[in-house]
């Protein structure tokens, strides 16, 4: 009996306290939004920003708002360094060397960009058209991306 409680705790705990923020790639929200429609979010990051990598330690990590994101949203996690060709609305995208091991992803920079120049980490939402109806450029906290995706609901 004491195993089965154990088992039964160690089981609710895997399963909500565990929950994994599911990354979709391009070429799978394209396929996706003909199933249902979503506003995608996308993280846009490089390896080497820290506030990048605190967003994906904190804010990314709450499970409020995994459980969000997972549910409501498709969401893709986009490294502006990606070397990879990326098929994103009938339009291949490419990264765009600018030095020795150094350059960006011309589909950051699509979707990142604001004022002419790009600073980590950015936020770019769209809606279900893959139009680009918010950009934002800085740390969201926990709190603050609630809020974010309160307002993106209406």
């Amino acid at each position: 009996m004491k195993k089965l409680i154990l088992f039964i705790i160690f089981f609710g705990i895997t399963s909500t306290g565990f929950c994994q923020l599911k990354s979709r790639s391009f070429e799978e929200v394209d396929s996706l939004q003909q199933i249902q429609k979503r506003k995608i979010i996308v993280f846009i990051h490089t390896d080497w920003c820290q506030f990048c990598q605190r967003m994906k330690s904190t804010t990314f990590k709450n499970q409020e708002i995994i459980g969000k994101l997972n549910s409501e949203f498709y969401f893709i996690d986009l490294n502006a360094e990606e070397k990879r060709d990326i098929l994103f609305n009938n339009q291949v995208f490419k990264y765009q060397p600018s030095g020795n091991n150094v350059g960006v992803h011309e589909l950051a920079l699509q979707l990142g960009t604001m004022n002419n120049h790009i600073v980590y980490p950015v936020l770019c939402v769209l809606n279900e058209k893959k139009e680009i109806i918010l950009q934002y450029n800085n740390y969201l906290s926990p709190k603050d991306f609630k809020i974010l995706l309160e307002k993106l609901k209406e």
